[in-house]
């Protein structure tokens, strides 16, 4: 990936364990691009109706997702109180996310996926806020 090449050839990386921070990176757009997913799966299932706080929730994580993996990218000169602001906002989104589509799992494959994510994401950006403590 193009972005894991950046990082690497940064002139001035932030310091902090650059796997954990490449895999939070990968874990948000990852996670974004899944919850985007699947609200839009979940506009097309006949429930629906059932369907709307799951909907609304992972779109909040989808747009916290890639605030966060935008802003954890950027090396030059970081505010570490911004980026753990930001890293907390993102984990508890995935989680709020990740919660709802594990209410949905067993009837939406889509959710179960999307809850697996979130998930992931969620331990990314808790692992990163430790290692930028």
């Amino acid at each position: 990936m193009a972005a894991r090449e950046i990082i690497k050839t940064h002139p001035h990386p932030i310091s902090v364990d650059r796997e954990t921070l490449l895999r939070c990176i990968d874990d948000c757009f990852d996670c974004a691009v899944t919850c985007t997913g699947c609200a839009d799966a979940c506009l097309a299932e006949d429930d629906v109706r059932d369907l709307v706080r799951c909907i609304r929730l992972c779109l909040d994580c989808a747009d916290a997702c890639t605030a966060t993996g935008r802003i954890v990218t950027r090396q030059t000169e970081p505010d570490l109180g911004v980026i753990a602001a930001t890293l907390e906002a993102c984990a508890l989104a995935c989680r709020a996310s990740g919660d709802e589509c594990e209410r949905h799992a067993h009837h939406h494959e889509h959710c179960n996926i999307c809850a697996a994510t979130c998930r992931r994401c969620e331990q990314s950006c808790n692992d990163l806020l430790a290692a930028i403590g």
